[in-house]
Formats: structure tokens, sequence, C-alpha cells
């Protein structure tokens, strides 16, 4: 936090005090009172001029911070030096104005603290405050600085009590305003049975602390340069140097030790009687020094070390930089938080649009099932509706003749009363002659004939429109009559053409039925009479096998055998040349069955059967 933001933070105090109606606007001679005292307090050259320039007296009114802004920055604030004045004066300025208004402690005497203490506590509240206005100090400060002052004296906080009535108060903008923060302190709820001076030492160690940037303070034995001799000495230890004074008043100061990067804090070991000795050694000289007990060296050993250190960081605070890391902190949980926050959204998201997705995979089922019930529901609408439109067209119809023939009427009486109001105007203009004596008669004659004339010249141009809105409206009503035909002959035509299609392919489908049964029936008679014909010409070569078998030589009875043999030619040539007569036949049936089944699946079965040739074959076949 620099100067001009710690400054800023009082004098914003000073100005919302001076603004006792609480409209953001303070008078201007306020503002100069209050601007000539932050020059003093600043230690800034006065500029009258510059001073009576901006806050004389006009018409303006009252000035709202926004505009008092310029003026501060110009001409206070960025001629403001640091170390130049006391930054305690200029607190006390801000105070005195914003606790005259403000703080209101106990009126019988029962305040915790005292009005000093309070204004060491406004002064570390505007140190640990949001750097945003109107200023809150966020509970995670407001504990540490309790703990801060209890830790002072020797006292634990009690943080679930802290906590409960962190919930219970009502907070703006997310925190404490510093009224509420002295209330508290006030109330004496965290601080029950501790005395009022006890309050008030804790309360100035973490001013010095936290304010005056004091890392360590008390009591050490100091070994002085020239005459090395030992002497007690109040050290006080800053972030940039190591001072020390006669006594804890501070009124005289013996020296003071400048710190930087290059120095450095080492344990000497026990001699000229000291004990618990360290030295803290500069680029320019070694100074010994003795603590009291080897803790109190420890502490003070630690602490030099953490002003160098801060030394070579470059930085003026520890508290400062300690805040800043505690806000980090507090960011970086928010941040976590948030994203925590975002992924359980993320997440409920997720099984929201799980149960969405289930729900819809539901609904399309259910829609999947509904549509089949409304797709015969909308061929049945489909129908009434065309029956009632055409229906509703046949009524528009006749209501379009009947407004046609009433507008007819209408534009008759309209002609009429058009005649009577040009005879009218006639009489008008007559009357018009007859009374030029009287002027006041004739001028609101005037006016009457030309209000008649505005409104009979108004009646013609609505006639005029109401007639060309009905010839276009019956112009409309015929096309509308021709379409609504047309459309009425093209489903009709439709309809007849895909009942046709229906009924065509209906008949070819019994058709192809019929055909492939019967040929089945033809297949199945071919092949039975294969089979029998086979049989048939097994027999037969068995019957020739035995009558073909020769007789061999040496029988006796040559007379017998030779007119056997004489007798069974004709009987073997008759069955050889039925044999041969009958396979050709077989051969014969067998290509005409194949070439009808080939024909029948080439026309779609549409072709007659084809006739058996097993009556020529049985015809030609001799008998057993």
């Amino acid at each position: 936090m620099d100067l001009r933001a710690e400054l800023l933070k009082s004098i914003w105090y000073a100005f919302t005090a001076l603004d006792v109606e609480k409209s953001g606007k303070v008078s201007k001679s306020q503002l100069k009172v209050l601007s000539h005292n932050l020059y003093t307090v600043l230690c800034i050259p006065h500029d009258p001029v510059a001073l009576e320039e901006h806050f004389r007296d006009d018409d303006d009114g009252p000035v709202s911070s926004q505009g008092y802004m310029p003026y501060l920055n110009k001409y206070i604030l960025d001629k403001v030096e640091e170390g130049a004045f006391v930054k305690e004066n200029f607190d006390e300025l801000c105070w005195t104005l914003t606790a005259k208004k403000n703080y209101k402690p106990d009126r019988n005497g029962n305040s915790v603290i005292s009005h000093q203490d309070a204004f060491k506590l406004w002064c570390l509240f505007n140190f640990l405050s949001e750097d945003k206005y109107p200023l809150v100090m966020v509970p995670d400060e407001v504990e540490y600085l309790l703990k801060k002052i209890c830790t002072a004296m020797n006292v634990e906080l009690n943080s679930c009590e802290l906590e409960d009535y962190l919930s219970q108060e009502p907070q703006g903008q997310g925190g404490l305003t510093v009224w509420q923060f002295l209330d508290v302190v006030n109330s004496g709820r965290f601080l029950r049975g501790i005395e009022q001076e006890a309050i008030s030492m804790a309360v100035e160690e973490v001013y010095q602390e936290v304010i005056e940037d004091v890392l360590k303070q008390g009591y050490l034995w100091k070994k002085g340069q020239l005459r090395r001799n030992w002497s007690e000495r109040w050290f006080m230890l800053k972030p940039s140097s190591l001072s020390y004074y006669m006594s804890e008043e501070r009124k005289e100061k013996k020296g003071s030790i400048m710190l930087d990067k290059h120095c450095c804090v080492e344990v000497l070991p026990d001699k000229d009687g000291k004990r618990c000795m360290f030295c803290v050694k500069t680029s320019s000289r070694t100074y010994e020094m003795s603590a009291s007990d080897t803790r109190q060296r420890q502490e003070w050993t630690l602490a030099i070390q953490t002003a160098i250190r801060l030394q070579a960081e470059g930085k003026k605070s520890l508290h400062k930089d300690l805040k800043q890391k505690r806000r980090e902190q507090r960011e970086q949980r928010e941040q976590r938080k948030a994203a925590k926050e975002e992924e359980t959204q993320r997440l409920k998201q997720l099984q929201e649009e799980k149960e969405r997705k289930l729900q819809e995979l539901e609904l399309l089922k259910e829609a999947q099932r509904q549509a089949e019930i409304l797709l015969q529901e909308e061929e049945q609408r489909r129908r009434q509706q065309h029956e009632e439109m055409q229906r509703t067209l046949e009524i528009q119809l006749r209501e379009a003749e009947q407004a046609r023939a009433s507008m007819q009427a209408e534009m008759v009486l309209k002609e009429a009363e058009a005649e009577r109001q040009r005879k009218r105007i006639l009489e008008l203009e007559d009357m018009q002659e007859r009374l030029q004596e009287a002027l006041q008669q004739e001028v609101k004659a005037r006016q009457d004939e030309e209000a008649v004339r505005y409104a009979q010249a108004r009646l013609l141009a609505e006639e005029e429109e109401k007639l060309k809105q009905l010839m276009k409206l019956k112009e409309e009503q015929e096309e509308y009559i021709i379409k609504t035909q047309r459309e009425k002959q093209v489903l009709k035509q439709e309809m007849e053409n895909k009942n046709k299609c229906l009924e065509e392919a209906q008949k070819q489908l019994e058709e192809v039925r019929v055909n492939r049964q019967r040929v089945d029936q033809d297949v199945m008679a071919a092949q039975r009479k294969l089979r029998q014909a086979s049989t048939n010409v097994k027999h037969w070569n068995v019957q020739m096998n035995r009558l073909m078998h020769p007789i061999g030589p040496g029988d006796k009875r040559t007379n017998v055998s030779g007119g056997v043999f004489t007798g069974y030619q004709p009987l073997l040539s008759r069955r050889d040349s039925s044999l041969k007569l009958k396979l050709r036949v077989e051969d014969k049936g067998s290509d005409l069955t194949r070439e009808n089944s080939k024909e029948t699946v080439s026309n779609g079965g549409n072709s007659s059967a084809l006739p058996s040739p097993d009556a020529e074959t049985m015809a030609t076949e001799p008998t057993n």
C-alpha cells in the first residue's frame, strides 16, 4: 500500500464526516478549511491563490468527492513527501473530524477502551482494511487484529464466539466498518475481565508494531565504542534501523544503527562477565550487545535478520508484506472455492443433462407410440378438413355474392345521398346571396358551406375507396374460387390414379401367385413322370439282357433252338425299336420341361403350363 492510498483512506473519513446530509457533497467553505488543515499537517507550502480560486463563492453549490479529487491530487497529494511530516498528526486530524460525528462511546464511562485507544484502533483498521470504498475489514483481518491484541495481553481469543458474532452481525460490502469494529471492542464481549490499562498497553504495542513498523523493542546491554564499557539501553528495531535510547520513554535518543542488505547478525560467546551476547555487523562498524537470557537473544537475532531480509528484498514494512500475503491467500482461497462451486455446478448440470436426456428418450418413445395414432388421426382429419374446406368455400361464395349485392344497393343509396347533398349545396348558395346584408350571418353561412363541402368530399372519397376495396375483394374471391376448384380437380385425379395403380398391382400379384402354383404343380408332375420313366427303362434293360443271353455250342436240340431263335427275332426287333422310341420321347420331354421352366422364370409366371409328354410315351410303350 503506497503513501497516497494510506492518506486517501483517512481523508475519506474526514470528507464523509463533513457530509452532514449524507448526500455525497460538502460545502466549499468546509472543504476550504479541510484543505488548509491538510496543508498544515502534511507540511506542504500553502498556496492561498489556488485555494481561493478553487473554492471561491459562486452558485455551483456543494462539491462531491469526485469534484474534490482533482484539487486534492494536484495541490496536496502530489506535493507530499514521505518522512517530511508526522503521520500520526495527520491521522489525528482526520480522526478528530470523523470521531466527533460517528464515534459514540458509552456515556456512563463503561467503555473498555479510551478515546486514544479508539484512535489507534481506527489507524489499525485503516491499515488492514480493503482498498475499496466504503472501507471495510474482512472477517479474517478482524480475527487477525483481535488475536494480535489478545496475544500482547497473553490472553487467548475465543475464535468460535467471534465467528458466531460475525455470522450474526449484518455486514455490508463483505466485512465490518470501523464503527462496528469499535463497538465490538467496546462491548467487552471478547475482552472480559481485563483491565483498561492492560488493553491500552496491548493496543499501543500492536499499534507500534503494525503502524510504526516496530519489529521489536526492549532493554539490551550495549558495549561502547570509545570507553568500551557496557550500558543498558532501550532498543527499538525497525526495518531500516536499530535505534537505542536512554529509557523506554524514548525522550533522549543515543544513537541509531542503519541496516541494509550487507549487514549481518552473529551470536557471540560469553565474555567480560556478559552472557547471551550477539553482534550486528555493518559495513563500517560492529556493535556488540547482550540480552537478558537466551530466549531474548534468539528473538532479537531473528528480528534483526528479518529486518535485513526486508532491506535485501526492497520492502519497507513487514506487516504490509504480511497483509499482501494474507490478501493473496484469501484470493486464492476464494478462487479455489469458486472453482469448487463451479465444478459442483458443472456436475449438477451434467446430472441434469443426463436426466433430461433420459426424459427426452422416454418422450421420444412415447412420441413414437403416439405417432402411429396421430398418423391415422391426421389422415382422418385431413379428409374432414377437405370436406369442411369445400363446404366453407361454398358458404364464402354465397356470402360474397350477398355482400356484393348489398354493396351495390349501398352504392345506389350513396349516389342518391350525394345527389341530395348537391341540391342542398345549391340551396345554400342561394341562401348565401340573400343573407349578404348581415356580416356575421354571412361569415357563419360561409363556414357552414365550407364544412358541408369538406364532409361531402370526404364522403365521396370514402365511397370511392370502399368501391375499390369491394372490387379488389371480389377479384380475390374469384381467384381463390378458381384456385380451389383446380386444387380439388388435381386431388381427385391423383386419388383416381393411385386407386387404379393399386388395383393393377393387386391383379398382377394374384396372377403371379396363380402362375407360381401352376408351375410348381407342373414341375412336381414332370418329376413324377421322370421317376416312372426311369423305372421302366431299368425294367426293360433287365428284360433285354435276359432275352439276349447267347446259347453256348454243343447244344443237341438244334432244331428246337433254331426254331426258338427264329421265333424270337421279330420280338427282339420290336423290343429294340420300342426301347429306342421310349428313350427319344424321354429326352424330348426333359428338354421341353427345361424350356418351360426357363420361360416361366423369364415371364414372371405368366406363361401357361406345357403339355405333358406322358400320353405319347404311354401310347408308344408296349405292354408287358
